[in-house]
């Protein structure tokens, strides 16, 4: 096997072992030998970053519960003190993939759309990661670099994109959890993701069984998402 070939191997079987760290590191490898992934690279990319980030957005809420919990001072400051650690390691690697998708990802994608709008999708998520556990004064850069990708990537997609398409789909889901979660906009979140939900919905038996699998099940994130924030508004 090619150098290439041996980095996707030994991603795989990181994934497969759950070594989710070591993942990262081969993924961050692959994109530093050639910055043009394909469809199955960009999926990895994805699942080895949000596999590590995701297990640190957790233990950091699950701290913080304890926190806000506990009574006694001294145990309070070194709960803090732990929270600060995991936060700090949860930003580390946001800042990691964020400088991949800037420096190298997003401008080798000039020429493909989809994979554009992956990388933007992407862009998004790690600011709205970073927006999630900053103080107020980074996190309202954070807020704007989050939608001005999630802005571009839907427009790309769009444009580009079958209304059914699961990768517009996903980035409109996630631009209007930033709106209602980070933002505090019911208003646009609902608008955006009832439009999406609207789009797509017409289209969606014409797809192929795999797409529409796939599809369906973002369109099912929309409808629960825009449920539940109707029963906020009406509680």
């Amino acid at each position: 096997m090619g150098d290439r070939d041996d980095i996707v191997f030994m991603a795989k079987l990181a994934e497969q072992s759950e070594r989710y760290d070591e993942m990262q590191e081969h993924m961050k490898s692959l994109v530093t030998a050639g910055p043009s992934l394909s469809s199955e690279e960009r999926n990895m990319l994805s699942i080895a970053y949000k596999s590590v980030v995701n297990s640190r957005r957790s233990t950091a809420r699950m701290i913080s519960g304890l926190e806000a919990r506990e009574s006694d001072e001294g145990k309070a400051a070194k709960i803090k003190e732990y929270r600060t650690k995991v936060e700090g390691e949860l930003v580390h690697v946001c800042n990691e993939l964020l400088g991949l998708l800037n420096n190298t990802l997003i401008p080798a994608a000039s020429s493909n759309d989809e994979a554009k709008v992956f990388y933007l999708k992407m862009k998004g998520d790690y600011w709205r990661y970073l927006a999630e556990v900053h103080t107020e004064s980074s996190r309202q850069k954070d807020s704007e670099e989050c939608q001005s990708a999630y802005s571009e990537g839907l427009t790309v997609a769009k444009e580009k994109l079958d209304s059914t398409h699961s990768l517009r789909l996903g980035i409109a889901l996630n631009y209007s959890v930033y709106m209602m979660e980070i933002l505090g906009s019911k208003d646009k979140a609902c608008e955006l993701a009832q439009a999406a939900f609207d789009d797509a919905v017409e289209n969606l038996e014409s797809l192929p069984e795999d797409q529409y699998r796939e599809s369906s099940q973002i369109l099912q994130l929309l409808r629960d998402n825009l449920q539940n924030w109707a029963n906020k508004e009406a509680a």
